[in-house]
């Protein structure tokens, strides 16, 4: 397997599009409920999922579904988000009414349109989605921001560049693979790997001191935490689940035993995946 099958959510030209650009073929899908079946049924090799963006936050739907479908992390990949106001040949910001996008997107643009008072932002399901309407409408009182490359795709002039509030609009994205495909040779070899990381989820009993026994199994043996979030666990009301991203490989034995101490008092553990990262 040469060039694998990319699954990905949204239209050619969205920011997911150029992640799996990086990896392989890309396969579009409609929603990411769908990205992850095609990587559950074979259809798709791996698939790349949007799992954090710097000014964003979190995608809180896609940490659920990597707990519901039986995948592993194998790479992560970092794109600079960079949006542009795009229309049809003639349209304009001034005489424009309305600006289509996700509304991650739009939130991104605060700036933009509170100079911009005459234009109203409108939700679309995706950002290059919003480019691909536009295009097809032919109207040029509705323009869309979406990346470069969609403008591009769809024959939209670029009106304006870096409409994003902040210069550091990054989205961090997942490679996910089928569980059982997880040391698939291809991909084994094409991350770097020299500062890996490894991600998991538990459980923890609803007792007093329960999170900081499960932070300290890290702690004291000076295990690096990236990142901490938190989800409702649906199988129980007011209960957790706790996703962490630490530094270091599962084989480590540092991490290993930190992982067995953890499963000593926790009610749930699992490892995601250990991954390295591709540029």
């Amino acid at each position: 397997m040469t060039n694998p099958m990319i699954a990905y959510q949204g239209e050619p030209g969205a920011y997911s599009e150029i992640a799996a650009l990086r990896l392989g073929e890309p396969k579009p899908c409609e929603t990411f409920d769908e990205v992850f079946s095609a990587v559950e049924s074979r259809e798709a090799d791996f698939a790349v999922i949007p799992i954090e963006n710097s000014l964003g936050g979190s995608i809180h739907h896609n940490y659920d579904l990597l707990l519901q479908h039986p995948v592993a992390i194998v790479a992560e990949t970092f794109v600079k988000v960079e949006h542009c106001l795009l229309g049809i040949h003639g349209s304009s910001a001034e005489h424009a009414v309305k600006v289509l996008s996700h509304p991650q997107a739009l939130a991104q643009c605060r700036n933009f349109f509170t100079s911009h008072p005459h234009l109203k932002a409108e939700v679309a399901y995706d950002t290059a989605g919003s480019a691909k309407m536009i295009a097809a409408e032919g109207d040029p009182s509705k323009l869309a921001i979406a990346s470069k490359r969609a403008g591009e795709l769809y024959g939209l002039e670029i009106l304006q560049e870096n409409l994003a509030d902040e210069e550091w609009n990054i989205t961090r994205f997942f490679c996910i693979a089928h569980a059982e495909e997880a040391a698939n040779p291809i991909m084994k070899s094409r991350p770097d790997v020299s500062q890996p990381k490894t991600s998991i989820v538990f459980t923890l009993p609803n007792e007093q001191g329960s999170l900081f026994k499960a932070l300290a199994t890290l702690a004291l043996r000076n295990i690096d935490l990236a990142k901490i979030e938190s989800r409702p666990f649906r199988k129980k009301a007011f209960e957790y689940l706790f996703y962490i991203d630490i530094i270091g490989h599962r084989e480590d034995p540092n991490i290993e035993n930190a992982l067995r101490h953890l499963g000593e008092f926790a009610t749930m553990v699992k490892v995601l995946g250990s991954y390295g990262v591709i540029a």
